[in-house]
């Protein structure tokens, strides 16, 4: 059967794509805790050598730039936080995290969050739907394991998603998710209308390190964007959350930031944002909580 071109899509077809997984209500605090003007939430994704094997690769200078990152992006990145005191998400493909458990212990040890971010960076827009809830759960128990915490946040793989995906994360429990990008403000999942209780905590490209710093063969990529210009970009993105008292999810990824060329701007941002006046730096757990909770819509956000 032929598909029809979709200026021929009935509009009840059309209507249902929009409506399968949409922004609901949302969920934008009238304050942050401590008093906080802001807050800064800063993942990092794990991917090391899935970001090669989860497309189907094998090249072995590919997968030595993903140990890069498990070996020397993310003990940068701890220093960074550690420095700082700060703490953050780091979503990690189960394999990834297999290959060397013992590289998970600094992560929890210093108190920041595991997420589950698929069993081997596969492309979850691809999968059926028993397919992908069996690696989502496989992914989520092995990371338990691995870490003693169960995960409560999901981020899909290069944050493509299956039409089921959503319904899987609301179903296996998790808090919230991260892959999605109606908004820059936390939001409600709808499924098809209705709501699902899951926090939307959204992602962009603009706020991602690797737009602007990843090098890559196929598809041809090529970093084109200065260090520089990207702590302009970032720190124009939290600069207008602070001025509207909101909140600013950054993600990075440690086989791209973790150089010694570019760690600095982690370090950076980060002085800049705390320069600015008091910011909440939660992980993307603590985020999902607080914005879900009623008590924390009730006063005034600070003038």
């Amino acid at each position: 059967m032929t598909t029809p071109p979709p200026w021929q899509w009935p509009e009840a077809d059309w209507r249902a794509t929009v409506n399968r997984v949409r922004a609901g209500r949302a969920l934008q605090p009238a304050r942050w805790p401590g008093g906080a003007r802001c807050a800064l939430a800063l993942s990092f994704d794990c991917d090391h050598e899935t970001f090669e094997m989860g497309a189907g690769g094998r090249a072995i200078g590919r997968l030595a730039w993903g140990e890069f990152g498990r070996r020397t992006g993310v003990p940068r990145v701890l220093e960074v936080l550690h420095r700082h005191d700060i703490r953050a998400s780091f979503f990690v493909p189960a394999v990834a995290g297999l290959i060397d458990p013992d590289a998970l212990r600094p992560i929890t040890d210093a108190g920041h969050e595991v997420g589950v971010h698929g069993w081997i960076h596969e492309n979850t827009s691809l999968l059926d739907r028993e397919t992908e809830r069996d690696l989502m759960i496989r992914a989520r128990d092995a990371l338990r394991d691995m870490t003693g915490s169960e995960p409560v946040g999901h981020r899909a793989a290069n944050w493509d998603l299956s039409a089921h995906t959503v319904d899987l994360v609301a179903e296996l429990g998790f808090a919230y998710d991260s892959s999605m990008m109606a908004d820059d403000s936390c939001y409600e999942l709808l499924s098809d209308g209705t709501p699902t209780g899951l926090v939307e905590i959204p992602v962009d490209w603009v706020r991602d390190d690797a737009v602007y710093l990843l090098f890559n063969r196929n598809p041809p990529t090529r970093p084109w964007t200065p260090p520089e210009a990207v702590l302009d970009i970032f720190k124009r993105e939290f600069d207008a959350a602070f001025d509207e008292g909101g909140m600013c999810q950054l993600t990075f990824h440690p086989f791209v930031i973790g150089y010694r060329s570019r760690i600095w701007i982690l370090d950076q941002l980060i002085a800049h944002a705390r320069s600015r006046g008091a910011v909440w730096f939660p992980t993307h757990a603590e985020l999902a909580a607080w914005v879900s909770d009623p008590a924390n819509t009730q006063d005034e956000r600070p003038a």
